[in-house]
């Protein structure tokens, strides 16, 4: 009896929550253009919301915020947190993009490529589990995709009451990913998905499309360069330890939770390749040294500018120990042969578990990503899929079925993990560009009749959009 009360009694939090939302922005209608109340007045009227900050930025108002969530939302009693999220407001009258990395969120004025094309507000959120969104005392078990997305489902129900046109969601890589699993859950919340460059990995343990990808990527110039630097850094794996030794004592690095050094290094090592094509283009590959005629130092300072000796300390690992869970646990992790190291790997591609403090508990459940792949298989609407052709993460894509409605699939040509809809062909870029604007109910008159004349409705700004991924050290989305 105790328990359902404490139930109806979160029911009525929750419904507070909406009811409170709405009134506030009825009683902006009603009291007229202009003459409503403030913005910030309107976001702070709703329960669980606190303000952190303002920044000023031309055009906009931005807020940092915490909005209090469950913990679990099928227990919704069972205790909050505060989760951070930001707000990029231009007018409660233009579109709303829903936007997160997976990750931390940016506390910085940032406009997503949707939301540049649609001229439009944004919302970004932290990823639960990520510092400072993490509860307290940390239930890893409530982090889970469907937790997740009900994290966003709640945000959009507060804030649809005041921005009432319409809402596409999006993301990059495990944002990417992100905006595909809230699609998944809640369906019916918004009237568009951009996924960029988001892996599929639908059988964690079948992992031959990668290989494939590493044994066709750019030109067989560019792979031989890589690969020989790779296996010439397990050659000489004890001179250059030893540089890493130094570096780890002079900067406070630590190795408890991979286990030691040689591990960790290791690690390091076999992300070479991948993180090259990540994040670089084949035009890159002319920096690459010649590994028969390079120095310990050349071969030190192209595996660390590439991979990052940091990643896999104790201190490069901390900030992404919520990604390796989900990996662990849900997401899946890539597993390739790389066969032009012979014998010289100890440890092969490291699993999840290695990454994750032994005191947090795993078990992968490998039915997660089969469900969302036939979801999105059978059930797309309206979702849009960008890939690079030379990102990594994009040999294993998400793909479309004879169920999917009004969505599409487009592989940027060259392009790396920083693939978007501005890289592509010229037909693909001004039909994905036409199908944002008319799902985000905005498309010109001249747009819906021809897609060719489909253009971004807001003017560029470099400080706002500011999409190139930035450079990242260790194997993830």
């Amino acid at each position: 009896m105790r328990k359902a009360l404490r139930w109806l009694l979160s029911l009525v939090v929750l419904i507070g929550t909406v009811g409170a939302a709405g009134g506030t922005a009825q009683a902006a209608t009603a009291a007229g253009p202009g003459a409503g109340p403030d913005i910030k007045d309107q976001v702070l009227a709703v329960p669980g919301m606190s303000l952190i900050e303002e920044k000023p930025y031309p055009g906009y108002r931005f807020f940092v915020l915490n909005y209090e969530q469950p913990v679990d939302h099928r227990k919704p009693w069972e205790g909050t947190f505060k989760q951070r999220i930001t707000l990029l407001h231009k007018d409660v009258e233009r579109p709303t993009v829903f936007f997160t990395s997976g990750y931390n969120v940016n506390t910085n004025p940032r406009r997503s490529e949707p939301t540049t094309i649609v001229d439009g507000n944004q919302v970004s959120m932290e990823y639960r589990f990520f510092t400072p969104s993490r509860p307290d005392p940390a239930n890893w078990a409530k982090l889970d995709i469907w937790q997740a997305a009900s994290d966003q489902h709640r945000i959009f129900t507060a804030l649809k009451k005041i921005y009432k046109k319409n809402w596409i969601s999006t993301g990059g890589s495990k944002g990417g990913m992100t905006a595909t699993y809230y699609e998944r859950f809640y369906p019916r919340d918004m009237d568009g998905v951009v996924a960029y460059v988001a892996p599929n990995d639908v059988v964690n343990k079948e992992d031959s499309a990668y290989d494939r990808f590493f044994a066709k990527v750019g030109t067989k110039e560019c792979r031989d360069r890589l690969n020989g630097v790779q296996r010439e850094a397990l050659v000489r794996r004890e001179p250059l330890q030893a540089k890493y030794a130094a570096a780890a004592a002079e900067n406070g690095w630590t190795f408890s939770t991979v286990g030691d050094l040689d591990r960790a290094y290791e690690a390091v090592v076999l992300d070479y390749v991948w993180a090259f094509w990540q994040y670089s283009l084949l035009a890159d590959c002319g920096n690459v040294p010649v590994a028969a005629t390079a120095t310990d130092q050349e071969i030190w300072d192209s595996v660390d500018a590439i991979s990052g000796f940091s990643a896999y300390s104790d201190q490069g690992l901390n900030t992404y120990t919520p990604y390796y869970y989900q990996a662990g646990t849900q997401l899946g992790s890539p597993d390739i042969k790389q066969p032009h190291l012979g014998n010289l790997s100890r440890y092969g591609y490291q699993p999840p578990r290695n990454f994750v403090p032994r005191d947090i508990p795993m078990t992968f459940q490998p039915w997660v990503m089969a469900d969302v792949d036939r979801w999105v298989q059978n059930n797309a609407h309206r979702m849009l899929f960008v890939n690079g052709q030379n990102d990594p993460w994009s040999a294993e894509p998400f793909r479309l079925g004879y169920g999917a409605r009004d969505s599409y699939v487009m592989t940027a040509p060259g392009a790396n993990h920083g693939a978007n809809v501005a890289k592509l062909q010229e037909g693909e870029r001004a039909l994905a560009t036409a199908k944002i604007l008319e799902w985000a109910g905005v498309a010109p008159a001249a747009v819906q009749a021809d897609a060719a004349k489909a253009r971004p409705l807001a003017k560029a700004d470099a400080r706002l959009d500011q999409h190139e991924t930035e450079r990242e050290p260790q194997l993830r989305p």
